[in-house]
């Protein structure tokens, strides 16, 4: 049984997780996202989800807020289980998290652990728990092309037989994760209400970029 198995309603999610409030950060479901994890709090937030349930909260700070020192967070954010993890001689962690479902914030909750904890609502995306779920309704050739048009004008490539076998939603995801832009677009991004539309902003965006960078500016994956 994979572990997204252990996740088939919102039920089987905790209402209540730590977060990490982090700028220009993504994580979407079935993508995954690494972290270098070294400031104590969240050090902390990283053993207490190991020795439990294995979930941390991706969330970014409210936009314009950043540099508060807790700062508001958006109200969308998207929870992800730790599929793998190292601690480095310094004192580091280095996880992987594994985007499993995007939850509302319900309400910030009065806690005495250094790192912030809020109360999590999934049920407004209850599809995220379905595997490919609205993949069909995809453009995919238009997404490819708009993949392979950036990587060309970046001078970079890909592996394109893994890319032609990867599961649509998984693409798609995989993908917005890469693309370079700024925290509005990604939070646009996290909240498209399904796959199709967040497929359809991710092309915008990247025909956007593409425009920009004959105009000289020089957008690059991260």
């Amino acid at each position: 049984m994979g572990f997204f198995d252990r996740y088939r309603t919102p039920a089987d999610l905790p209402q209540r997780i730590p977060v990490f409030p982090l700028s220009g950060a993504l994580l979407l479901p079935r993508a995954e996202l690494p972290l270098n994890i070294f400031e104590p709090r969240y050090l902390a937030m990283v053993d207490h989800a190991l020795s439990t349930d294995r979930v941390i909260g991706i969330i970014q700070p409210a936009a314009g807020q950043e540099s508060d020192d807790v700062p508001p967070l958006m109200k969308v954010g998207c929870v992800g289980r730790i599929v793998s993890y190292t601690e480095t001689p310094e004192g580091r962690m280095l996880i992987t998290l594994a985007g499993v479902c995007r939850f509302q914030v319900a309400g910030e909750l009065e806690v005495i652990s250094p790192y912030r904890q809020v109360s999590a609502n999934y049920h407004p995306f209850a599809i995220d728990l379905a595997s490919e779920s609205g993949a069909s309704e995809v453009n995919r050739p238009a997404l490819l092309k708009a993949f392979r048009d950036y990587l060309a004008a970046n001078n970079m490539k890909a592996n394109w037989s893994e890319v032609d076998h990867a599961p649509t939603d998984i693409l798609v995801n995989t993908l917005s994760l890469l693309a370079p832009y700024d925290p509005q677009e990604k939070q646009a991004l996290l909240e498209a209400p399904d796959l199709k539309t967040r497929a359809d902003v991710l092309v915008a965006l990247t025909e956007v970029a593409l425009s920009k960078m004959g105009s000289g500016g020089k957008p690059r994956l991260q």
